[in-house]
């Protein structure tokens, strides 16, 4: 596609080679021959004047104005990618479709087994690319490259709609045989006991929990740093140790683990785990969809 003669085309190539930093990826990413894009390279270094990237030992360095096309071509890759999908119409029963969704193991544990017995029921042929947490997939939802982002409120991307999936509340998880969960905790006997923690992702970020502990019960003695929330309760399992956890993930692995669990010794925020998406998917119906299979499944209905 030609706009006031330029291709269109170009700028989908430019967004991948500078994200990419290297040919062959960029190339990969759009489904081209590794010649295709170098030809679209170097008709985008005439266009603009510019070698846009630049050799340096193995790899390829943007320029300065390279850069700064990247900056606004993310949201206006977004927004086409925002118009086709509402030009397009879903059905679930023929769609291939595939989603791309942001969420952490401990929703995959506790939410997505239902969610995709019924997608494998309403929508046969639609696929789900499920990826962790991490700075570079909030990057991505701005750039329009993950559908969605399932995430605790706190750390939603300003600017894009968001929409309650459900609220959490935290318990305090322990293994069965541990003296500690006889009797109901106090403060002192949680304070007492070794725990175990998560930080999410690549760039460790303390979780919606540790965020709040950090606050509420900074004196709380950490012995295990875990980096999903998934393996916390093998890490209980014939110890002393406590872990707060949220409920739903805690009543999923006490039907695997030897492991029980109590309510908080002392007041904790209620986590609202959250939807969000970037906003020119706001009329997209796919997706509409999708989120309201996701509601349904963690017991609450989609909005009229």
């Amino acid at each position: 596609m030609r706009f006031k003669g330029f291709d269109l085309n170009l700028l989908v190539a430019l967004d991948a080679l500078v994200e990419e930093r290297s040919v062959s990826r960029a190339a990969e990413r759009l489904n081209l021959s590794q010649p295709a894009m170098s030809a679209a390279l170097a008709r985008l270094r005439q266009f603009f004047g510019d070698p846009l990237l630049v050799v340096q030992g193995k790899r390829m360095i943007p320029t300065a104005q390279a850069l700064a096309l990247h900056r606004d071509l993310g949201p206006v890759v977004a927004r086409l990618d925002g118009l086709i999908a509402r030009s397009t119409a879903f059905d679930p029963l023929t769609s291939t479709r595939t989603f791309r969704i942001c969420a952490s193991d401990y929703l995959v544990a506790v939410l997505f087994p239902a969610v995709i017995a019924a997608l494998t029921e309403l929508a046969p042929a639609i696929g789900l690319d499920i990826v962790p947490p991490s700075q570079a997939a909030q990057t991505e939802l701005e750039r329009g490259e993950i559908d969605l982002l399932l995430t605790p409120q706190e750390h939603c991307i300003p600017g894009h709609p968001t929409q309650l999936l459900f609220d959490e509340v935290h318990v305090v998880a322990g293994w069965r045989g541990n003296p500690a969960m006889e009797a109901p905790l106090t403060r002192e006997a949680f304070l007492a006991a070794g725990h175990v923690a998560v930080r999410v992702g690549q760039g460790a970020r303390a979780s919606f929990a540790e965020s709040q502990l950090a606050a509420l019960a900074a004196e709380r003695r950490i012995e295990i740093t875990a980096a999903s929330f998934t393996s916390v309760p093998d890490l209980l399992v014939g110890t002393d140790r406590l872990a707060v956890m949220h409920r739903r993930l805690a009543q999923v692995m006490a039907r695997r683990l030897p492991l029980v669990w109590q309510d908080m010794p002392f007041p904790f925020p209620v986590m609202q785990q959250m939807m969000q998406f970037n906003q020119a998917r706001q009329d997209d119906p796919g997706l509409a969809w999708l989120m309201a299979q996701l509601l349904r499944h963690a017991g609450r209905e989609s909005p009229a």
